[in-house]
């Protein structure tokens, strides 16, 4: 049990989400056809318009972007066996989306659980999250780590380069820390991944098809990374060191209540409630909304909007002696704190 939290407090909030954590076969297969399907057929129809116009293949390779986003959803409830009741659907379906989405599922699932059990604790980074350095680290570190980093936070990098370099790249390569069966499904993804690509470069041709899948990579890949970024790069978010962290504050504080526009909260499969998520990850993606609106515990989570979202581009560091997120801005600051001091 975390520190700080009661036993009383443990027993409520796991009896609030065990109402909520039930999936639903006919839920869950709606979900397959509204998003699976069309965005199959979006690539039907691309094909044939590509005949006609390019000017009508693009636009519906960036809906099929957006599609993608809802599928890795879909691939990311299978992971947390939440999707369907059964096990094995789960590991079926998530391992079909897994090609759709460039990512194997049974590796991703084995990182991402990583993720859950250490998201805001300051002591257990680097996997499955973004690179976040504190003030202090900062500071400390060497001049290419500095130039490193400011590399990697730079926003045409972090949005745009980064994510196509994850599917493309990265996510082909298995971690030397992974055990063996999620090394082969790394393996396996390739191959099914090569196949894949070669069936659509034989229909459309190599040129069609590499501006078609980077497009619909890139729109995907890009708000994918922006949503995870927010969901834990937000103004109050908590971070703690490992003797004070808190599994109940870490999924509640550490995680964001993103409140997006209708549209967009469907397209993201309902992510935005990333709190409830990482409070629970066995609750599917169709039950959090109604779990948020339902629950007085979830009000008490101030929501970040869209717009206020943006502010999250300035942040880059972890400043722990003023328990928040700061830009680079905020090191002159203190170099100036640390020049006054010197001459006092």
């Amino acid at each position: 049990m975390p520190a700080g939290q009661s036993q009383t407090d443990t027993h409520a909030w796991k009896k609030i989400v065990a109402r909520y954590q039930q999936p639903s076969v006919g839920r869950a297969l709606w979900q397959v056809v509204n998003t699976v399907i069309p965005y199959i057929a979006l690539w039907v129809a691309m094909w044939f318009t590509l005949k006609i116009s390019w000017w009508l293949t693009i636009p519906l390779a960036v809906i099929a972007g957006g599609l993608l986003v809802r599928t890795f959803i879909i691939f990311h409830d299978c992971g947390h066996g939440s999707f369907f009741k059964s096990q094995t659907a789960n590991h079926i379906l998530g391992a079909i989306t897994g090609v759709l989405t460039f990512t194997p599922y049974y590796h991703w699932r084995w990182e991402h659980a990583i993720h859950h059990s250490s998201s805001g604790d300051l002591d257990r980074r680097g996997t499955g999250d973004i690179w976040t350095l504190t003030v202090q680290e900062y500071i400390e570190a060497s001049r290419w780590k500095r130039f490193s980093y400011r590399l990697a936070r730079n926003p045409f990098i972090l949005f745009v380069l980064a994510p196509l370099f994850l599917f493309l790249v990265l996510e082909r390569l298995p971690s030397r820390k992974a055990p063996i069966r999620e090394r082969y499904s790394v393996y396996l993804t390739n191959l099914a991944l090569g196949s894949m690509a070669a069936g659509l470069i034989w229909l459309f041709g190599l040129k069609a098809y590499l501006i078609i899948q980077l497009t619909v990579l890139m729109v995907a890949g890009s708000a994918g990374v922006w949503m995870f970024y927010v969901q834990h790069q937000f103004e109050g978010v908590y971070w703690e060191r490992s003797e004070e962290w808190d599994y109940v504050k870490a999924a509640l504080h550490g995680s964001s209540f993103y409140k997006l526009p209708k549209v967009l909260q469907w397209f993201s499969g309902n992510i935005g409630f990333h709190h409830i998520h990482h409070l629970s990850p066995r609750i599917p993606n169709y039950h959090l909304e109604k779990c948020h609106k339902a629950e007085p515990l979830f009000q008490t989570v101030k929501p970040v909007t869209f717009f206020a979202s943006f502010k999250s581009f300035t942040f880059r560091l972890w400043d722990e002696q003023r328990r928040r997120l700061v830009g680079f801005g905020h090191l002159r600051a203190i170099r100036r704190q640390q020049r006054q001091s010197a001459r006092g």
